[in-house]
């Protein structure tokens, strides 16, 4: 009777495993059918397309922009058993940006969790609309005028730094660069001075560095996206050691703002009004008074803003400083006439500081800026997880599919950007972006999730640029056909970006 009973136990459970393998093949063969029409190079059963991808970062890059040339408007790569769909055409990418319901960044964003956890970049659902609305607040345009003295202040020590390569044949852009965003977020948005200019061997900005490099690899590496791989690999160990000096700077930040508050509150420091003023609307403070009230935030929710923010706040402005001093070294003339218009707009009210209203006036170095943007958008692909079927043109993607904007070839759309690779900062002039597709142009992504500070990015960009500019004249060295161009989680060059200054007289 025993036997009987084991019998029809292991012949069910065998009928459940056949029923549960049965429905899975069926459904991926739905899944593989619906995607059959996509065009894209072709792949191999459960490695997919990873083979072609085990090259250097420049060489996938290159390898997307060919695929776009191959295969049209829309091209798939199947990275192991995962599809992912490109896109770079206005009216294809609108229906996704433009949803309420495709909000879900991509699986792939979940590689970030150890780092930034679940922020404001990585969060979703009823957490991302909470987080987004308490943190707007902290971008409104009345706050950044509190943010231009300690922007320029920092403005300035990056001019005065870079006079150590004044008149030299080339140096590399990017390290100054990103020691001045650094040090400009900290000081605005977290209400701290680090001073990472001043010391500039950073531990923290090599640790970021080396993180973005892996986090590339294991995007692109199917047998390196399981965490019980990954984290036994070189790579894994490296992002571990530095993981523990990202999270120490971050907790740095937040206990030298805390000590600062408990000193203002007895009185042990004494500040001027306009300090003071900037200091209680700091982000890092507005979150530290719902900390304290015990109602909103909790000390681990803090810490994944405060580590979102630094990360994506100087990375992302430290590029954009990078390839606007490129594209500008490239072209003497823009570069001539963006310096007499700083120069005239400055002239006009020699305050202490540059004010908002001068920087609005600005009109051709924002040209210039938007128009840098878009040859070299900051974040070259932005990446959506599709849980509900969509229409894209003329093919229906089923649910489960990653789409992946690529916003370098998106940019450079001859039909709304003709003769799209020559730099020209009139294409921002306001008549000539009137009957521009919306979603034609979006270096700071479109939609409901498009980046929270953007206002303070191009404020920030400009009066970098504008001191840098006032200083000295720039040359940059490496043509565009000499790019090695990698898209990690911001688009830079193999190479760094190679310049030459001297003075402006």
């Amino acid at each position: 009777m025993l036997d009987v009973i084991v019998n029809a136990v292991c012949l069910l459970g065998l009928s459940l495993v056949f029923v549960f393998v049965f429905v899975f093949v069926c459904r991926r063969a739905r899944f593989w059918i619906a995607l059959s029409r996509v065009p894209g190079p072709p792949s191999l059963p459960l490695l997919g397309n990873a083979l072609q991808l085990t090259g250097e970062q420049d060489e996938f890059f290159r390898f997307m922009c060919r695929c776009a040339e191959k295969y049209g408007d829309i091209f798939r790569l199947w990275i192991g058993t995962r599809v992912f769909i490109f896109l770079y055409r206005a009216e294809a990418i609108q229906p996704i940006l433009n949803s309420s319901v495709h909000i879900d960044k991509s699986y792939e964003y979940s590689f970030l969790l150890p780092w930034i956890r679940t922020g404001l970049l990585t969060s979703s659902g009823e957490k991302w609309h909470k987080r987004r609305k308490l943190l707007s607040n902290s971008f409104h345009s009345n706050i950044l005028e509190d943010f231009l003295e300690p922007v320029y202040r920092e403005s300035l020590i990056f001019a005065d730094r870079l006079r150590m390569e004044l008149n030299k044949p080339s140096f590399d852009i990017v390290p100054y660069a990103k020691l001045c965003a650094l040090d400009t977020i900290c000081d605005t948005a977290m209400g701290a001075n680090m001073n990472a200019q001043r010391d500039s061997d950073s531990a923290y900005v090599t640790a970021i560095d080396r993180m973005r490099e892996i986090l590339q690899r294991r995007f692109i590496t199917p047998w390196l996206k399981p965490d019980a791989i990954f984290y036994r690999t070189h790579y894994g160990k490296e992002q571990t050691e530095c993981l523990k000096i990202v999270h120490s700077f971050s907790e740095k930040v937040i206990n030298e703002r805390k000590q600062e508050r408990l000193r203002q509150v007895s009185g042990a420091t004494s500040r001027s009004n306009v300090t003071e003023k900037r200091r209680r609307l700091a982000l890092l403070d507005r979150m530290l008074e719902d900390n304290e009230d015990g109602i909103v935030l909790t000390y681990d929710d803090i810490r994944e803003e405060v580590d979102t923010f630094i990360f994506a706040g100087h990375d992302t402005a430290s590029t954009a400083v990078a390839w606007c001093l490129y594209v500008l070294g490239h072209h003497s003339d823009v570069q001539d006439k963006v310096a007499h218009e700083i120069q005239s707009v400055m002239a006009e009210d020699e305050k202490e500081w540059p004010t908002m209203k001068q920087l609005q006036k600005l009109v051709y170095l924002e040209r210039c800026i938007k128009e840098t943007f878009r040859l070299y958008p900051v974040v070259p692909l932005i990446a959506r997880d599709i849980k509900h079927p969509v229409q894209i043109m003329d093919y229906k993607l089923p649910a489960g599919v990653t789409i992946l904007f690529h916003t370098y070839l998106l940019h450079r759309d001859p039909r709304f950007f003709p003769n799209p690779n020559i730099f020209d900062p009139d294409r921002f002039l306001p008549e000539n972006c009137e009957s521009r597709h919306p979603f034609a142009y979006i270096p700071f992504s479109a939609g409901s999730r498009n980046c929270i500070g953007q206002k303070f990015a191009m404020m920030e960009i400009k009066l970098i640029l504008a001191t840098v500019l006032c200083r000295y004249i720039v040359k940059s060295i490496d043509t565009e056909e000499k790019l090695n161009l990698i898209a990690e989680l911001a688009l830079i060059n193999k190479e760094g970006i190679r310049l030459a200054i001297t003075s402006r007289t």
